[in-house]
């Protein structure tokens, strides 16, 4: 993405592996491609390349932005195995990748078991490594742990809201490194002009009837739920609301996601009249159609830190986001069993509580997360980050340990 003729900038390579952190990551782009002194190195591996996933890197390119590197690691299983074997090949992969791209810094967003791979790698052979959306806690995904890690590997931080920013401090980063800018999810929601409702409707082929609902639900990839029964509970709840309209996204590839996918076509299959999926509907539809629905049932992220911003409910259901800030527009339903869910569609749907999420301010920011990111990267001296120096809270009293 080097721009001809020009003096040499420094290149930080961004990190890509799914649709779901590709319109994170996209106003940072935007953002290096505006500076002076930076320049992106658009680096996709993982989903994104993968046709059973949808081969997402097509959005990406149909969207203006061609990829510098591409890293082919997704292993084709629906297992843990296969997730650490992916994890193994990428590192393989991005061994020999990252050093000869020659880049002044890394960027990695999130908490993507991915990630750990570009990571370690930039940790081993000296890549100053900068983390986006760390300190959050969510409670029922390997994720949680990932975040941490990639925390302790980094060299400076850009997290969402002021109580992720002491949680960073809190695992021993020095308060300095760590810069609040809010979410880069909420950038796109400023500046990029959604597909109206004539237009969608004609793309995606439906008509928007009232109400209508985007259901997401990634296997939880932590504790003792299986991703098959929450499933199977959600199809059920969805089967009795007769009324509703629904689109589906398909799960993330995480152990048992492509078993997940599966129940959903069959679902859709036995309800054709009222719902339809898609494996990917690309940054651009996703947002406009959350312009156009009533609320967001499952458990993405996205249903916490973007849809607030659309004046609609979310339907958190399971554990997977447990610890996650929440709007008042968010509804929990821990509980995934067929009953449970349709009280939380009951809820989520209700005329009173729909015309309160209107009036909603998203906790994650004000959309501007992307240039803030740029404006401290122009001022930082990668070569002098070295070593980190351990930041320690004040002591606690011995009878805390006990």
């Amino acid at each position: 993405m080097a721009t001809a003729g020009k003096k040499r900038r420094r290149r930080i390579g961004i990190i890509s592996a799914t649709r779901a952190e590709w319109g994170l990551v996209r106003p940072i782009i935007d953002a290096l491609q505006t500076s002076a002194t930076l320049e992106p190195v658009l680096i996709v591996m993982g989903a994104h390349l993968s046709p059973p996933h949808g081969r997402t890197v097509k959005e990406i390119e149909a969207e203006g932005y061609s990829p510098d590197l591409r890293v082919e690691c997704l292993v084709s299983s629906d297992t843990t195995t296969g997730m650490a074997t992916t994890l193994g090949v990428a590192t393989l992969q991005l061994a020999a990748a990252l050093p000869a791209a020659k880049l002044d810094a890394l960027l990695v967003l999130g908490d993507r078991y991915e990630l750990l791979a570009p990571a370690s790698v930039a940790l081993i052979t000296g890549i100053p490594l900068i983390h986006v959306e760390g300190g959050h806690v969510t409670e029922g995904a390997i994720d949680d742990s990932i975040r941490h890690a990639v925390t302790k590997m980094a060299h400076i931080h850009f997290t969402a809201t002021e109580r992720y920013a002491q949680r960073i401090v809190q695992l021993g980063e020095p308060p300095e490194r760590v810069h609040v800018v809010g979410s880069t999810g909420l950038d796109a929601l400023r500046t990029m002009p959604l597909m109206d409702r004539t237009a969608l409707e004609a793309d995606l082929g439906v008509a928007f009837s009232d109400p209508t609902v985007m259901v997401t639900f990634h296997p939880e990839t932590a504790g003792s739920a299986k991703p098959k029964d929450q499933m199977a509970a959600l199809l059920d709840a969805l089967a009795q609301r007769a009324d509703l309209q629904i689109l589906f996204t398909l799960p993330n590839p995480d152990a048992e996601g492509l078993g997940l996918g599966e129940m959903v076509r069959r679902f859709v299959a036995s309800h054709p009249e009222r719902s339809q999926y898609h494996v990917s509907l690309g940054h651009l539809r996703y947002l406009s159609v959350l312009k156009q629905v009533a609320a967001v049932v499952g458990n993405s992220s996205s249903g916490l830190i973007e849809v607030p911003s659309f004046g609609i409910g979310t339907l958190n259901i399971g554990h997977r986001q447990d610890g996650r800030i929440r709007a008042p527009s968010v509804i929990d339903c821990p509980e995934t069993t067929p009953a449970a869910i349709l009280d939380g569609l009951t809820a989520v749907l209700d005329p009173v509580f729909r015309a309160s999420c209107r009036s909603v301010t998203n906790p994650f920011g004000d959309g501007r997360a992307g240039p803030r990111i740029v404006e401290v990267l122009e001022t930082i001296d990668f070569a002098d980050l070295g070593a980190k120096r351990f930041y320690d809270l004040p002591v606690a009293a011995e009878s805390d340990f006990h």
